[in-house]
């Protein structure tokens, strides 16, 4: 102990301990030059552009669009969504069949027309033309089916329906 405390006593120490401040004092020196550039680089980075905004403001703005256009994605998700929903209620098999119902009209004036949605709900028509008169039946089909007898020409409609 008594050759630690006379050797902090003696110039030697001093001297070391000299040394040891002016290496921290350097190294203190060097870190407010680099912080001053780095300081100077970043106001550089940050000033204002052409159009009188700094890069904060256009960050904000960019932010504040990518919002929006999340928001309006999943508003058009939500909106495709229910229109999915919505076409499996709408017509999108359609079946048409032309015949003759009397042998003295030509030209396959008559029809049958089924109209099915996805599910096969839907209606048929058919169209039965004379020279005297014309006449259009509904019927509705319900799962393919109707509850209504079907004829041989609005089963050929239906069918081609179905199948579309």
């Amino acid at each position: 102990m008594d050759t630690i405390s006379s050797f902090i006593r003696t110039d030697e120490f001093l001297l070391i301990l000299s040394g040891v401040v002016l290496f921290i004092f350097i190294l203190y020196i060097i870190n407010i030059i680099k912080l001053n550039k780095i300081k100077k680089e970043y106001r550089k980075f940050m000033e204002k552009v052409g159009n009188g905004t700094n890069l904060e403001e256009i960050l904000g703005k960019h932010i504040d669009t990518m919002n929006k256009v999340i928001a309006k994605n999943e508003e058009l998700e939500d909106f495709c969504t229910r229109l999915d929903a919505d076409i499996k209620n709408c017509i999108q098999k359609v079946g048409i069949y032309r015949y003759n119902a009397y042998k003295d009209t030509g030209n396959d004036l008559s029809f049958a027309v089924a109209l099915l949605n996805e599910k096969n709900d839907g209606v048929v028509f058919n169209g039965i033309y004379s020279r005297e008169m014309s006449n259009i039946y509904a019927k509705p089909i319900i799962k393919g089916e109707s509850k209504y007898k079907i004829t041989e020409e609005e089963q050929k409609a239906l069918k081609r329906a179905i199948n579309a």
